[in-house]
């Protein structure tokens, strides 16, 4: 069955002599993997094919769709969103690498999720609009709000009595945990306003410096690991550091 959707790139590897294995998160089938031929000509026009399935990119795709192979096939493919900033913007880059590697470790079914692929969408065309302070934020918009969409976000109760963010329970508490997973002061008041934070435009509101941001991206790391089994760590977090703003 030949059918039409969109689709972010997640990761591609070489395959043979010109071609690619694409893994994909489509608005229609979720997470998928296709066979890319030809793409890796030596020509003008190879290099700019095989340039599309860059992380982050979102593609128009007309797909070859067989729900008992693991591996389909692209019939056509054409840019859906072309990216005025990020591909060539170092920060923004590194930054919607970081959420194509966040969303990649934590998806582990191929099942259809449109709510998850839209806001992964939107997220990144605001990434690719924003100015530099959201820019700096969106790591920790991205990475507290996807949570939502796998069942363990943090509950915002934060209060002038709830004011440690216990990462295991994913809820603020009152009186300090028995255990190190756990936030308290600053870090936990600015988790609350980015967990209230609805439209990523907002972040120009907070300003933090890069260390403070760096300690709670790392916090963000813990929570996630804490409740995705075999989540390990995360390998754009050091690029983050060195780039940080």
């Amino acid at each position: 069955m030949i059918q039409t959707t969109k689709g972010i790139i997640l990761r591609s590897v070489k395959y043979g002599e010109t071609s690619l294995v694409v893994t994909i998160f489509t608005e229609l089938f979720g997470l998928q993997s296709y066979l890319v031929n030809g793409v890796r000509t030596a020509s003008k026009k190879g290099s700019s094919r095989s340039a599309m399935f860059q992380p982050s990119a979102i593609l128009e795709l007309v797909a070859y769709h067989n729900e008992f192979k693991n591996l389909q096939r692209l019939k056509e493919y054409k840019w859906d969103q072309l990216y005025k900033h990020i591909f060539s913007d170092v920060w923004k880059n590194a930054v919607a690498v970081f959420m194509i590697e966040l969303l990649t470790k934590a998806l582990k079914e191929t099942e259809p999720n449109p709510d998850l692929f839209y806001f992964t969408e939107d997220a990144l065309l605001a990434l690719d609009r924003a100015t530099p302070t959201v820019a700096a934020n969106m790591p920790l918009f991205f990475g507290l709000h996807l949570a939502v969409f796998f069942g363990f976000r943090i509950s915002d109760e934060y209060s002038p009595t709830h004011q440690f963010l216990d990462l295991e329970e994913g809820r603020f508490v009152e009186t300090q945990p028995q255990h190190a997973n756990y936030l308290e002061g600053k870090e936990a008041e600015v988790i609350s306003q980015l967990l209230k934070t609805m439209q990523p435009e907002d972040l120009a509101q907070l300003q933090l410096n890069h260390e403070f941001r760096r300690k709670l991206l790392q916090w963000i790391e813990l929570f996630y690991a804490i409740n995705i089994q075999d989540f390990g760590t995360m390998k754009t977090l050091p690029v983050l550091r060195e780039l940080a703003r």
